[in-house]
């Protein structure tokens, strides 16, 4: 049982750089009993990859969870921002 939820959505954005990325993580339990951090990431907009991490103990995947914030944060990864740049739903006109 997990103790207390574990989830993380942050972006990375550079029009100079045609950058638009997003990095998305979570904690939870398994069936088996077992945790499990899920990483996704990719280019906003498209369905990106998935990386999954099973451990034993909840510790050990929190651990991960916050190195790896650590890291995405020295890079330049931050909450998403108010605007949607790739909102592809369809705009109504009248």
């Amino acid at each position: 049982m997990i103790a207390q939820p574990y989830q993380l959505y942050v972006e990375r954005m550079d029009p100079t750089k045609n950058m638009a990325r997003f990095y998305a993580m979570s904690i939870e339990a398994t069936l088996f009993g077992d945790v499990c951090l899920t990483r996704r990431w990719g280019r906003i907009g498209a369905r990106g990859q998935i990386m999954q991490h099973h451990f034993n103990k909840e510790e050990d995947a929190v651990q991960l969870f916050l190195e790896l914030l650590r890291s995405k944060r020295t890079r330049g990864y931050g909450p998403r921002t108010g605007r949607r740049p790739h909102d592809r739903r369809a705009r109504r006109t009248s």
